[in-house]
């Protein structure tokens, strides 16, 4: 199969705009494979139906999806050769009851140390306004800073940290639409969230995340906003993809 990359103007939009949708999708095979696994899951631990933050601690079967070569050489255009997996998260999204996900910074949670990870967004379904897409505040990643957030642990949101309103414009806001199989990167600063899914058909999205081994993984971090039944971040188990650690401190000692 042919190498895929990113072009110049993509690479340039990346470093401008914190966000890219690349010339590439998922075969065929192995969405209906996610979807199998997804499936699977579900029937396993049910309280995942609409988010599961966590997934190789349940299945590593997901790590197949992490490890596609053509995955892995876009990602390395914008981290670097050296890279490691920390993390794949699902964001289910069913049918009228999917939850929105609140404006944040992915930075804001996360123990990395420095702050870098590029997140690879892989639509299983089409992914549009209608239910839920990603929206993005385009440049918003560009100071490098984590900006002010707050707790909001009100009902119908994935996730419990959100932007407080006077960090940005919504009105800058870019609907991230994809077709089933499209991917989407974005840097670990860049604004972003979604609405509920409203419409009859599901939004499931697949998450990798990936940073540059010239960073460490905070394995002894305690988070104390973390919500009930969601997987402690210092067992995140981590894996090297590609190269070689370069901060030689990283540990990839299972933890699940």
């Amino acid at each position: 199969m042919p190498a895929v990359k990113l072009s110049a103007d993509q690479l340039s939009q990346y470093r401008n705009h914190g966000y890219v949708i690349p010339d590439y999708r998922v075969p065929p095979r192995m969405l209906e494979d996610i979807g199998h696994a997804h499936r699977r899951l579900i029937e396993r631990h049910p309280e995942f139906n609409d988010y599961c933050a966590a997934l190789l601690a349940y299945d590593l079967w997901f790590l197949n999806v992490a490890r596609e070569p053509e995955i892995l050489d876009l990602v390395c255009q914008v981290l670097g050769n050296d890279v490691a997996l920390w993390n794949c998260s699902l964001f289910a999204k069913p049918p009228r009851v999917g939850t929105a996900t609140p404006w944040h910074q992915d930075g804001e949670y996360w123990p990395i140390t420095p702050l870098a990870t590029c997140t690879v967004w892989i639509a299983i379904d089409d992914s549009n306004k209608a239910n839920g897409c990603l929206r993005v505040i385009p440049g918003s990643h560009r100071k490098q800073q984590v900006a002010e957030h707050g707790i909001n642990d009100g009902p119908g949101l994935a996730l419990n940290r959100e932007l407080l309103p006077d960090q940005f414009d919504e009105s800058h806001a870019v609907d991230i639409e994809l077709e089933a199989g499209q991917i989407s990167l974005h840097d670990v600063y860049l604004y972003h969230g979604s609405e509920a899914n409203h419409s009859d058909h599901a939004r499931r999205g697949m998450t990798l995340r990936y940073m540059p081994t010239t960073s460490i993984y905070q394995h002894q971090h305690d988070d104390p906003h973390r919500r009930p039944g969601r997987l402690d971040m210092a067992l995140r188990t981590l894996f090297l993809m590609r190269g070689v650690d370069q901060s030689a401190t990283n540990d990839f000692r299972m933890r699940y």
